[in-house]
């Protein structure tokens, strides 16, 4: 999100001479740098105080107003270009313009439209108009103020940047291109070309952009935080931070500036967030965003569903977000109206044609055909994008666990091993998938060390009657026997017996095939005499008599 709070020029060191008296700083000084601060303190140091407002005092207000509106406090030009409203005569209704462009920063939509056709038909009033029917979802009027913007350069900008809000990115670096080529003085544009960019995921490409940008103007805020916001998804938040503080070798109190508090934030992996994010809510819409991220990576997931609750997605991002909570409840919940609604959402996003050939359209579409269980359909998505993401523990998780859902054991197995982050091996949904590839791939031994490694409890009391049944499924019968053999002295089940039964049995034929060694002898026989079962016997004397005869 861009603030609209300018960069501050720095100030030249001139030598000092005790002759020379102090000279109060012009306002010119103050505009033409876009120190709007400066401008504010000034103009608010020559204000009369208390005094009435009069038309000998408009001048004075309306650069007040202006520096204002610039500086971000939006409510305060409001207040100012209202009383100028009140006390001016017919001929200055473009007030009404301004106030309506105010109230449009400030959220107030309707009743900027109101006051924007109030006031005189200029092309101001009609970017003012058609970025005021976007923002109220009114298509129709969206495209009737559309056809009457015309190639001037204050048009073509409004233009791109309704491109840019609407997700259209290419073409709104189109617009800024061609802008950037008629005028190429037009620096400030490298910065919008680069945002573009950074949207569409080219963030090498718009750090080469950036730079064109911060070589004349390394002090400015926004292309700093953009380059920062760069570093952070081509490398880590700590790179991403130390680019911040480049601005402070210019004097500049990164904590003062709302956009910079946000993203270190983030940069930091949401620390201080309940501090800091809640507070900014209102100001920078990505705060909720970021909030509801912070919520789902601490397992909060009904405060998550409560902010995405109040949302009406209007791009990816915000499409994405509700997606992803309505899946980890409609999951949690068994609740297959949320999963349908995630689904909904996520095939919205991967379906869309500005997304569809982006990474996290992809991921979106693999996504939706996951929750619909169609595994095929999902690994033709994530297996065009696996290059990318080839270290990502989230993308491997899942990458995984398709391929075995799809028969592909030797792949998912590989991806499954890829998963560093600790608690996510720890999970019983990636061990139950892990032990599977292991069993299918002829490694039953590997899943039968898995269960050795989890501690006691409900989780691994499934893994067990997993690894059974899997292994019993695969004709891996010994550590099927063993399974079995720990399920029965645990719960004294009827079923148990008879999966141990018919394992031991296996492991019989095939140690008389030869298929497996005659040492195993003594663990199965061990395991059948725990079972008082009158069939033991038979099957014990029955080996015993194989054993010795085949000496």
């Amino acid at each position: 999100m861009i603030l609209s709070k300018s960069r501050v020029a720095p100030t030249a060191n001139k030598p000092s001479s005790k002759n020379q008296e102090a000279k109060l700083p012009a306002l010119d000084d103050f505009l033409s740098s876009r120190d709007y601060k400066g401008a504010i303190t000034l103009l608010e140091f020559q204000q009369k105080p208390e005094a009435d407002l009069s038309l000998e005092d408009s001048e004075h207000m309306l650069w007040l107003a202006y520096s204002y509106f610039h500086f971000g406090e939006h409510d305060k030009a409001l207040k100012i270009y209202k009383q100028l409203l009140d006390v001016s005569n017919e001929n200055c209704s473009v007030y009404s313009t301004y106030i309506a462009a105010c109230l449009y920063y400030v959220g107030k939509y309707e009743e900027a439209e109101r006051y924007a056709l109030e006031g005189p038909a200029s092309r101001l009033r009609t970017r003012l108009l058609f970025h005021i029917a976007n923002k109220q979802n009114d298509e129709t009027k969206l495209m009737e103020y559309h056809q009457q913007l015309t190639d001037s350069i204050e048009d073509q900008l409004s233009l791109a940047a309704m491109h840019f809000l609407r997700t259209h990115y290419n073409e709104a670096t189109d617009i800024y291109k061609k802008l950037l080529l008629d005028n190429r003085d037009f620096v400030a544009l490298n910065v919008y070309i680069a945002l573009c960019y950074s949207k569409l995921d080219y963030y090498d490409v718009s750090l080469e952009i950036l730079s064109v940008y911060l070589q004349a103007f390394p002090d400015s805020s926004f292309a700093v935080n953009l380059k920062a916001c760069n570093q952070f998804k081509l490398f880590n938040g700590r790179s991403a931070e130390n680019e911040l503080k480049v601005l402070q070798d210019y004097g500049k109190a990164l904590m003062e500036d709302s956009l910079i508090k946000h993203n270190s934030c983030v940069f930091r992996g949401g620390d201080n967030a309940m501090q800091v994010l809640p507070k900014l809510i209102d100001l920078i819409p990505e705060a909720r965003l970021n909030m509801v991220v912070y919520h789902l990576r601490s397992g909060s997931i009904e405060e998550a569903f409560k902010l995405v609750s109040d949302i009406e997605p209007s791009n990816p991002q915000e499409y994405i977000l509700k997606a992803i909570v309505h899946a980890i409840l409609g999951q949690n919940n068994v609740n297959q109206e949320q999963i349908n609604a995630a689904q909904h959402n996520f095939n919205l996003v991967g379906g869309s044609a500005s997304e569809c050939d982006t990474i996290p359209g992809r991921q979106c579409m693999a996504s939706s055909y996951f929750l619909l269980k169609q595994f095929e359909d999902v690994l033709v998505y994530l297996k065009s994008i696996k290059s990318y993401l080839a270290s990502d523990d989230r993308f491997n998780w899942n990458y995984g666990i398709a391929l075995a859902a799809n028969g592909e054991y030797e792949e998912a197995e590989e991806a499954l091993l890829q998963v560093q982050n600790e608690d996510f091996k720890e999970d019983y949904c990636y061990l139950s998938w892990l032990a599977k590839t292991y069993i299918a791939n002829g490694k039953a031994r590997l899943a039968w060390e898995l269960y050795l490694r989890v501690e006691s409890s409900d989780d691994s009391f499934n893994l067990l009657q997993l690894i059974a049944n899997e292994c019993y499924s695969a004709a891996a019968y010994y550590f099927a026997a063993k399974a079995f053999d720990v399920l029965e002295r645990l719960d004294p089940n009827p079923d148990y017996w008879d999966g141990k039964r018919g394992a031991c049995i296996g492991v019989f034929k095939d140690i008389v095939e030869g298929k497996e060694s005659r040492e195993l002898m003594k663990d199965i026989k061990s395991m059948l005499r725990y079972t008082s079962n009158p069939q033991v016997e038979y099957i014990l004397k029955t080996m015993t008599k194989w054993e010795q005869s085949s000496y």
